[in-house]
């Protein structure tokens, strides 16, 4: 197996490729990786002056024209926050700001209300925005959606991953010769510990994303521990009682939007919502316990032998897991 590895969007990139290529091919998929990731980050990156979004959240509601790129990553956002009924909400800079996470300040005079739109489209083709908006884990998972589809035309029949910071779109198999390998991921224990929770096989095709209090967060001036899990219907950190959320889907930009859904409902009323939608996800609490619905539990080939599962099924095998990557 080749790989490639590098950074963008503030994370690790990497591109793990099955047999079949030779460098030079890998070469130039790796290039269509980092052009996509480039492409995103100067559309949609929150933390870089020059990019599309800052300037328009600098605008503070005026209309330009923007990108195809970030009008149809703003519409795609506004179609999660529909469809979640407001669990998935990118105007939440306000918040992140005021709770230290902010990249610049926001000098925005009013707050959107829960159920206006998050962005309006002018006749003559620009766009306005109803709040300042941070695009960050729905970007990646376009950038990923973005970036599989070009290095697909450089690999043809060739199996291939691409792991960015956690999360991660495959397609093919690791081996094409054999119909029944899969790429094999590992869910990171979000208390830092060395053996991952679980390992999952996913199908072909699909991706994986993470809501994990791990990495961004701090203690507050009173001591309050605070995260970056925005819920845009209070503005503080949601979810309370749950560390991570994992998602598989087939979409690595919906399967970003589903996590921050799922997390958002807390530990009390997750297996519900997921279910309900029939996800794939794994959830871990406070506790150190792991939960997963009944669709991940199909996935499921590896749990650690002292984590609690809560409804474990007889389909979860205990082997030794040997992940193409992990995700947390």
């Amino acid at each position: 197996m080749q790989r490639r590895e590098g950074r963008a969007l503030g994370s690790t990139l990497r591109l793990l490729v099955g047999l079949g290529d030779d460098a030079r091919t890998v070469d130039e998929a790796w290039l269509e990786v980092v052009r996509a990731f480039d492409d995103v980050d100067r559309a949609m990156s929150r933390y870089r002056a020059d990019s599309e979004l800052t300037r328009l959240n600098r605008r503070r509601g005026g209309a330009a024209r923007v990108s195809r790129l970030l009008t149809a990553a703003l519409a795609t956002a506004e179609r999660a926050r529909r469809l979640t009924a407001g669990r998935f909400d990118p105007r939440v800079v306000v918040d992140l700001e005021r709770l230290g996470f902010a990249a610049e300040p926001q000098a925005w005079t009013r707050r959107p209300t829960a159920d206006e739109p998050v962005l309006c489209r002018a006749a003559d083709g620009r766009i306005a925005l109803s709040g300042p908006v941070d695009l960050g884990g729905l970007g990646k998972g376009i950038a990923l959606r973005r970036a599989c589809r070009a290095a697909a035309v450089s690999l043809p029949g060739t199996g291939f991953l691409i792991d960015a910071g956690g999360d991660i779109v495959t397609l093919g198999r690791p081996d094409p010769a054999n119909a029944v390998s899969r790429w094999s991921i590992a869910i990171e224990d979000p208390s830092g510990g060395a053996e991952p929770m679980a390992t999952c096989e996913l199908p072909e095709g699909w991706a994986v994303a993470t809501s994990s209090t791990r990495i961004a967060r701090r203690l507050d001036d009173d001591g309050t521990m605070v995260h970056h899990l925005i819920d845009p219907r209070t503005g503080e950190p949601g979810g309370g009682g749950l560390v991570a959320v994992t998602v598989a889907f087939p979409d690595p930009a919906w399967a970003e939007v589903w996590t921050k859904d799922l997390f958002l409902e807390g530990p009390s009323g997750i297996g519900a919502r997921a279910r309900g939608r029939g996800l794939a996800a794994w959830w871990v609490g406070a506790d150190g316990s792991l939960s997963m619905t009944p669709a991940a539990r199909q996935l499921t080939v590896w749990v650690r032998s002292e984590v609690e599962v809560s409804a474990r099924a007889a389909s979860v095998v205990r082997r030794p897991p040997s992940p193409s990557a992990a995700i947390g």
